[in-house]
C-alpha cells in the first residue's frame, strides 16, 4: 500500500471526521423526529420539503450566485424528467422512513438502509450490466436469506424495510447520469415539489390541523430545523466524497443504521426478538461479504492501474 504524505494524511482526516459526523447525525435523526410528536408525520413532511428547498437555495445562492442558478435543470426534457423523477422518489423514501420512525418502526428503517447498499448493487447488474464478483453475489443471496427469515417467522412481508431500500436504489439508479454536487442536486429536486407541498402546508394550516393547533410554538420553532435536519448530514457527506476511497465511505455507510438499531431497541424500548435477531445477523454476514467484495474490486482496480 502506498504511503501517504502529510497534506494527504491531512485530506483523509478531515475526510474522515466527515463522513463519521454525517453518518452518526443520520443515526441520531429519530430523535429529531419523535421530539416532533405530535406533529403528523404528513404535516413533517411537507414542511420539510419546503424547508429543505429554502436551505438548498441559500445554499446555493451563497456558493455560485442567483444568476443561471436553475438554467441546468431546463437544459433538455430529460434532465428536467430526471430531477422530478429523482426529487419524487427520495420524497417517497424520507416520508415512508419519517412515518416509521414515529409509527414506531424503528427498527424496520435500520433493516431498509442496512439492505439498501446490497439492493443498489443488485439494480447495478440488472439495469446497469455492472459486474458483481463472486464475493457480492454471495452477499445477495445472505439479503435474500434475511428477508426469508422475517417472511416465515412473522408471516409478513417487511413492506417498510423493503419500500426503504428499494425507493432510495431507485433515487440512486435515476441519479446515476447526473453530475452535480449534492446541494444543487437536491434544490432541483426539490423545485416542483417545494410549490405543492407550500400549499398543502397553508391549506392544513388555515383548516386549524397544523403545527400551530396541535404542537403549540415550540413544536413548530423545533420544525424549523427538518430542512438543516436533511442539508447538514448531506453536505459533509459530499464534503467526504471528494477527500475519502469508496472503500471508506461505504463502510461508514452502516454506522447510522447501526446507531439508529441500538435507539430502537434501547431508547424506544421496541421488541427485538429472536426472529428479528436472526434476519439482522444473516444480513450482516451478507454485508461482510458485500465490503470484503468491494476490497477486492478496488484492489483489482489499483493492480490494474500501476
Amino acid at each position: 500500500m502506498e504511503r501517504l504524505n502529510q497534506s494527504e494524511k491531512n485530506t483523509y482526516r478531515i475526510g474522515l471526521i466527515s463522513v463519521l459526523s454525517c453518518n452518526t447525525l443520520w443515526g441520531f435523526l429519530p430523535i429529531y423526529w419523535q421530539a416532533l410528536k405530535p406533529i403528523d408525520s404528513t404535516v413533517i413532511i411537507f414542511y420539510r420539503v419546503v424547508l429543505m428547498f429554502l436551505v438548498c437555495f441559500a445554499a446555493c445562492a451563497v456558493q455560485s450566485g442567483v444568476k443561471g442558478l436553475f438554467k441546468p435543470m431546463f437544459e433538455s426534457k430529460k434532465k428536467t424528467f430526471i430531477y422530478v423523477a429523482a426529487g419524487v422518489v427520495i420524497t417517497l423514501n424520507w416520508s415512508l422512513y419519517i412515518w416509521a420512525v414515529n409509527a414506531g418502526f424503528v427498527i424496520q428503517t435500520c433493516m431498509g438502509y442496512f439492505l439498501e447498499p446490497l439492493v443498489v448493487c443488485c439494480f447495478g447488474i440488472i439495469f446497469y450490466k455492472e459486474k458483481a464478483n463472486k464475493w457480492k453475489k454471495i452477499s445477495m443471496v445472505f439479503a435474500f436469506c434475511g428477508l426469508m427469515v422475517m417472511i416465515i417467522g412473522y408471516r409478513e412481508v417487511p413492506f417498510i424495510a423493503l419500500g426503504l431500500g428499494f425507493s432510495f436504489a431507485i433515487y440512486s439508479a435515476i441519479k446515476k447520469s447526473v453530475f452535480l454536487s449534492p446541494i444543487h442536486s437536491l434544490l432541483y429536486e426539490t423545485l416542483f415539489l417545494a410549490p405543492i407541498a407550500l400549499l398543502v402546508i397553508a391549506f392544513i394550516e388555515k383548516s386549524g390541523n397544523g403545527t400551530l393547533e396541535t404542537a403549540g410554538g415550540f413544536k413548530f420553532f423545533l420544525l424549523m430545523f427538518a430542512g438543516l435536519a436533511t442539508a447538514i448530514p448531506m453536505g459533509l457527506f459530499s464534503f467526504a466524497a471528494n477527500k475519502l476511497p469508496l472503500i471508506t465511505l461505504g463502510l461508514c455507510e452502516y454506522i447510522a443504521p447501526s446507531i439508529t438499531l441500538i435507539l430502537g431497541i434501547f431508547l424506544f424500548k421496541e421488541p427485538f426478538d429472536v426472529i428479528q435477531f436472526s434476519a439482522f445477523v444473516v444480513i450482516w454476514v451478507g454485508l461482510v461479504f458485500f465490503t470484503y467484495g468491494e476490497f477486492a474490486d478496488m484492489k483489482n482496480t489499483e493492480i490494474k492501474n500501476t
